[in-house]
């Protein structure tokens, strides 16, 4: 497609699609607005495609379906959709004259459509809160952080903005949902030009509980060598194949997720498996990434495992 080429669509989504595409979710909210620039940065910079989706809520209309002009309604509902994207695809525009984009309706639930894109896009991207927020953030963007097959990125402001500089910052826990965050932060932050922050934290326990006992850790000076030991051997093969990446190690005995959170102050990234190695099995959102998803103050990119 052309800079700027629109379809819209209202039919279930293809099964071939273009993996050089970051899908982004728009519903007219603020914090979709915010996806769409983050989203619009990675694509002109990577020279991806940028695709906005929309998808058709009929949930609030179902009650008294019989007494409802059904068709109005979507008459209705297709008409401010496609006013949505064309609102999105203008913001893209701001950011990058340049940039492919593409324009998506379906009639398919948001969350539900949304994964399913996942499966062959390069990211899919969503604002902290929508049209659909409970409890400060969108079910939609909970439930494809949660089962999404790509990378998904939950776009939080700091100050006001979509942050854009300082490092990218990557929670290492040893996990193999660890391990592959571990490879895509790498990426990103080749990509980016910028530093890699890697922080371990050896307990999964609340920051606090064994930090600040007098008698938890008996040698601290040498559970901290064989720490940073295994935190080396756990990069060094990444720093190998990225030379250029300047690595920053941050060790801490408990508290992941307060740490993490912290360091979303100044990043411009941060990124999590999606269950780390206290997840229970078939735990499909573990509490440190649900955690980040929820309270982080940059986006939060969440890397599910590889399929077996």
């Amino acid at each position: 497609m052309t800079a700027g080429e629109t379809r819209y669509d209202t039919d279930e989504p293809s099964v071939a699609r273009d993996a050089n595409s970051v899908v982004v979710g728009v519903d007219g909210s603020d914090a979709a607005h915010d996806a769409v620039v983050w989203a619009t940065r990675m694509c002109a910079a990577r020279n991806l495609t940028l695709r906005l989706v929309h998808a058709l809520n009929f949930s609030p209309y179902t009650y008294g379906a019989p007494y409802l002009d059904v068709a109005g309604i979507y008459d209705w509902m297709e008409v401010q959709g496609k006013d949505i994207l064309t609102a999105a695809a203008e913001t893209a525009r701001r950011v990058s004259a340049d940039v492919r984009i593409s324009t998506e309706i379906s009639t398919m639930g948001g969350a539900r459509w949304l994964v399913s894109l996942s499966e062959d896009s390069r990211a899919l991207v969503l604002g902290a809160s929508g049209s659909g927020a409970a409890g400060g953030i969108g079910s939609t963007a909970v439930g494809a952080a949660s089962h999404g097959v790509c990378p998904v990125v939950v776009v939080h402001r700091r100050d006001g903005e979509v942050p854009d500089s300082g490092p990218v910052v990557v929670g290492i826990d040893g996990s193999p949902t660890s391990e592959r965050a571990t490879a895509v932060a790498f990426e990103e932050a080749a990509l980016r030009g910028v530093p890699l922050v890697a922080i371990h934290a050896w307990s999964d326990t609340p920051h606090g509980t064994l930090a600040g006992g007098r008698n938890a850790i008996r040698d601290p000076r040498a559970f901290e060598d064989a720490e940073h030991e295994v935190l080396s051997e756990r990069l060094a093969g990444w720093c190998e194949r990225y030379p250029d990446v300047e690595v920053r190690r941050e060790l801490y005995i408990d508290g992941p997720r307060t740490h993490l959170i912290a360091w979303s102050q100044k990043a411009q990234l941060v990124v999590v498996g999606s269950r780390g190695r206290g997840g229970f099995r078939g735990l499909l959102l573990g509490s440190t990434s649900n955690e980040l998803v929820q309270k982080a103050q940059c986006p939060v990119m969440v890397v599910r495992p590889e399929r077996s």
